[in-house]
């Protein structure tokens, strides 16, 4: 049981950190769609600069490279006013062929997968000790800590700041927002950035956190898994951690019942997480409201 929970919190944090992000864009009415995006070019920024700067700067170096492919969307959603999921579509497979070109050139046709270093377990010293839960929640890399403090403060920001509540306003109420004084181009081009930093985060919280390697399209479809957290918790930053703790937990299951010794065939296991998800989806998916402008285009003065 402790393995498995301890594993289910390590493949949690990762998607953790992408929902909240996706949660951010989609509040100002931009779509996530290309949260496997930002996620995948994260994970190999975070692998390609560690291997020779250091895991810190290799964490800086998939903030930044999320953060780019999110200027790029915002970009094209806002600007462009480009259909939201054609464009997240398009940085999706942009970010599988460009990810997939720069590994062996920056790493050496045939190196692929090569380990590089990566962040240590903090262990909270009483807590950590706990049977059971200890291991779990309190000896985790700092990626743990990280993604439970950004829940409670973006759960904050939209509850009580001003920010928050105008973020809200513009993906509810985009006219009346701009009549109100808000505008919803910084709004909408802020938030999506912000959501691609997040989302490269959690890619360097897969690679380097988790794995401590890059293999191509390593992220096998989390920011999907992610983006279906967005609207199964309704766009609200605790029940989606939960949600993305139930996902970590299926998605660990594979590797922990076959440490239990329960044999059971490796292509019904890999399917756990997504048919998880997709359950989830039909029984709950629908009791969250949308926010009301999203993926909907702003043309100042139109109504």
């Amino acid at each position: 049981m402790t393995t498995l929970l301890t594993n289910g919190v390590s493949s949690a944090i990762p998607l953790i950190l992408v929902t909240l992000g996706g949660i951010i864009a989609e509040r100002a009415g931009v779509m996530s769609v290309s949260l496997e995006g930002y996620m995948l070019t994260g994970a190999f920024a975070a692998v390609a600069v560690s291997h020779t700067g250091g895991i810190w700067l290799g964490l800086a170096a998939a903030a930044a490279a999320g953060g780019i492919v999110g200027l790029v969307h915002a970009s094209l959603c806002v600007s462009a006013r480009v259909n939201q999921i054609i464009s997240g579509l398009a940085i999706n497979l942009f970010a599988l062929g460009i990810t997939g070109f720069l590994d062996p050139v920056i790493f050496g046709a045939g190196n692929t997968g090569v380990q590089v270093p990566a962040f240590s377990n903090l262990k909270i010293p009483g807590l950590g000790s706990i049977p059971v839960v200890g291991p779990a929640l309190f000896d985790q890399p700092m990626f743990a800590y990280l993604a439970i403090v950004l829940v409670v403060l973006v759960s904050l920001y939209f509850r009580y700041t001003r920010s928050g509540l105008a973020l809200h306003a513009v993906g509810e109420m985009p006219a009346a927002a701009e009549a109100r004084g808000i505008s919803v181009v910084r709004t909408r081009y802020a938030a999506t950035v912000i959501s691609g930093v997040l989302g490269g985060v959690g890619g360097a919280a897969l690679s380097i956190g988790v794995v401590n390697s890059f293999v191509e399209n390593m992220t096998a479809g989390r920011g999907y898994i992610a983006l279906a957290a967005v609207v199964f918790a309704g766009w609200r930053p605790l029940i989606a951690a939960a949600a993305c703790l139930l996902f970590g937990i299926a998605d660990a299951a594979q590797v922990s019942l076959n440490v239990l010794g329960v044999h059971v065939a490796t292509e019904l296991l890999a399917m756990a997480p997504y048919v998880v998800t997709v359950l989830a989806l039909i029984i709950l998916g629908r009791r969250g409201r949308a926010p009301a402008g999203l993926g909907l285009a702003f043309v100042r003065g139109q109504r």
